[in-house]
């Protein structure tokens, strides 16, 4: 019984048929998986080695290689004679490559200990980073010191995806002389990312602000190149595996000569005020200053607040463009052309007289307009006129011609709208007229306020470029051009400039050359005749010159102290000091306007500064300059020069009771 139930135990134990067959279902079971295995594996392969072969292999390289922007390198800026006026130096900064940094805020916490970081550059990085793509480097900080490189390499293994680059930043060598006529380039920031092509500024960090650096931007920026480079792990760059170079952009050059420019800074003195020479033959700008003026490398590579605020809180104003932008009453040098458009006009001829008694009246009116000389000078015809500044006969003049003709006529020299200069943001100035008092007051226009537009005063206001233009389109014989900057660009520095047209903008203004001849006759007497206040300035220049003056009221002036000439360091305070002068005066090359917001008297103020750019002028033509004392003004601290020898200088635009409403109710 015990050993049947033994043997049964044992076969139930061991099957050996059974086990075999569960083996060979169990094996082909596994071999089933294995086989599906493989055909997946090989299925999967032919999928990422045959179907998408292009794909992977394309990502993989991308894992290994890297495209890396190669900005272009920015045009260079010279003069007419070639000095270099804005330049490229090489320079280092720090990098971030977002996606190659685990955390961000930890990143820059701890880097600040290593390489210096100032809020404006944190400020600055977190911005440009809200517009970039995680894959592009955001520089973090520019123009790295030696001994923030070396800081930064010991300590490199704790920063990935943060590197030195190298690159050109902008410089310009003159600093605060041709601030405002090449201005700066800035850091791009998010409102340039909006507005410029994201394929040609790929890898460039900063844009023109101001000047010639944003007029021009289009031609001085150039197009991006880029590179592959091989990478690590790490994202560390192995080698460079193509470089593809970026085209630079144009150089430009300048018909300004940094001779002259220096000559018209430095004669100012430090004094407020601007000051423009143009070519009367083609419109080139031989010299434009603004003073006081800004040391533009303090923005290439981001201003700091203190500086900043330094700038922006300067009572004098340096960042403003005064010959661009400043608006000023222009006195007395618009009495040439008010006298040309009476003779184009037909009211007057050059021999025409005009009684001058001291004071003007409007026919039935009993307000009463001064003259510049207390009692009048008596009789005098358009040059003794313009020599003597008399405002009876441009009083009479401008109330014969009209508002309408007289607005008309101006604006064809270019006041009260632009000129054309190839700079952003200038000024349109005021012509007085009776559309621009009716858009800006809804008023009539009143008889009173056309005598006064004869003098230049009243509603007039002109930029300083405004009245050099004017100026230059005169002793061009009429010709007009629109005054130019850039008179050549140049696509390397071993390759030929190429000249930019400026073709007049029209025939002739003057219709007659007799016309032009006696308005000139007047500014040549007012440099030679004895009345002349601008006889001074005359002394040792070897070509004859035309000019006139102009000095215009800041605040009114009540009573009869109008003429007091002894307080000059009170009428600085005062007035503003004009003076515009061309030569030669037989065939004029350059014509010249200047301006002080504070000078006595428009020659002996003015006068002078535009005596030195004169001779810096002549000294640029290979003549030396002649010695030159400027008349006495002790308001401005000028050299002495002997009391006896200076014409008394009119008070040439201050009309009848200034400041006071006139009784017709025109605005004096």
């Amino acid at each position: 019984m015990s050993k049947r139930r033994g043997s049964r135990l044992r076969r139930a134990i061991k099957d050996p048929r059974g086990e075999s067959a569960l083996f060979r279902r169990r094996a082909l079971a596994g071999f089933g998986i294995i086989l599906l295995g493989l055909l997946t594996l090989v299925g999967r392969y032919a999928f990422l080695q045959v179907l998408h072969h292009d794909e992977f292999a394309t990502r993989s390289e991308a894992n290994r290689v890297k495209p890396r922007a190669i900005p272009p390198a920015r045009g260079l800026i010279y003069d007419r004679n070639g000095v270099l006026l804005a330049d490229n130096v090489p320079a280092f900064r720090l990098e971030v490559v977002p996606e190659q940094v685990p955390d961000m805020k930890a990143m820059l916490a701890q880097i600040g200990a290593v390489v210096p970081l100032s809020d404006d550059d944190i400020d600055a990085f977190k911005k440009q980073l809200a517009q970039s793509r995680r894959f592009e480097s955001v520089p973090l900080k520019l123009h790295l010191s030696e001994d923030d490189i070396a800081r930064f390499a010991i300590n490199r293994w704790r920063f990935p995806g943060v590197d030195v680059v190298p690159y050109l930043t902008r410089r310009y060598p003159f600093g605060e002389r041709f601030a405002h006529v090449i201005g700066y380039v800035g850091r791009i920031d998010d409102n340039d990312l909006k507005r410029l092509d994201p394929v040609r500024y790929k890898g460039t960090t900063h844009v023109g602000r101001s000047g010639l650096e944003r007029s021009y931007e289009d031609v001085l920026h150039g197009t991006p190149g880029y590179e592959l480079v091989e990478v690590n792990a790490d994202g560390r760059t192995q080698r460079v595996l193509e470089t593809h170079p970026p085209i630079p952009g144009k150089n430009l050059y300048l018909s300004i000569d940094a001779r002259i420019q220096k000559a018209a800074e430095e004669a100012f003195a430090g004094r407020p005020g601007a000051a423009v020479a143009i070519d009367p033959r083609n419109g080139q700008v031989l010299a434009m200053v603004s003073v006081p003026s800004f040391d533009p490398n303090l923005f290439v590579n981001g201003i700091s607040a203190a500086d900043y605020k330094t700038l922006t809180t300067d009572p004098e104003k340096p960042l403003y463009n005064r010959a661009l932008r400043g608006v000023y009453p222009p006195g007395s040098t618009v009495k040439p052309l008010i006298g040309l458009a009476g003779l184009e006009s037909g009211l007057r001829t050059p021999q025409d007289t005009v009684v001058s008694t001291g004071t003007f009246y409007i026919p039935g009116q009993q307000r009463g307009y001064r003259d510049d000389q207390r009692g009048g000078v008596g009789r005098v015809d358009l040059a003794e006129a313009i020599e003597q500044s008399v405002n009876t006969y441009f009083y009479k003049l401008a109330l014969d011609m009209g508002i309408d003709r007289l607005s008309a006529y101006m604006s064809k020299f270019g006041f009260g709208r632009p000129t054309g200069i190839d700079l952003i943001g200038e000024s349109d100035g005021v012509l007085p007229s009776r559309e621009w008092k009716q858009a800006h007051s809804r008023e009539p226009w009143y008889p009173g306020e056309t005598v006064i537009a004869g003098i230049g005063q009243g509603y007039w206001a002109v930029t300083p470029v405004q009245l050099a233009h004017a100026l230059a389109t005169f002793a061009g014989h009429g010709v007009p051009y629109a005054p130019r900057l850039v008179m050549a660009t140049q696509d390397s520095v071993e390759a030929k400039r190429k000249p930019l047209p400026n073709p007049p903008q029209g025939p002739s203004l003057i219709t007659s050359p007799a016309y032009w001849t006696a308005v000139d006759q007047g500014m040549q007497m007012v440099m030679y005749g004895d009345k002349g206040t601008g006889r001074a300035l005359t002394v040792g220049f070897p070509y004859r010159l035309a000019g006139k003056s102009g000095t215009a009221e800041r605040y009114s002036r009540k009573g009869n102290t109008y003429d007091d000439r002894s307080n000059l360091a009170y009428l600085a305070t005062r007035n503003r000091a004009w003076f515009e002068v061309y030569a030669p005066a037989d065939d004029p090359q350059i014509a010249v306007a200047a301006v002080l917001e504070a000078g006595a008297w428009g020659a002996s103020s003015a006068g002078p500064i535009t005596r030195h750019i004169l001779d810096a002028w002549l000294a640029a033509k290979g003549r030396a300059a002649p010695a030159f004392t400027p008349y006495r003004d002790d308001s401005i601290g000028n050299a002495p020069a002997p009391v006896e020898d200076l014409p008394v200088e009119p008070a040439d635009d201050q009309p009848a009771e200034a400041g006071s409403a006139p009784a017709d109710g025109g605005t004096p």
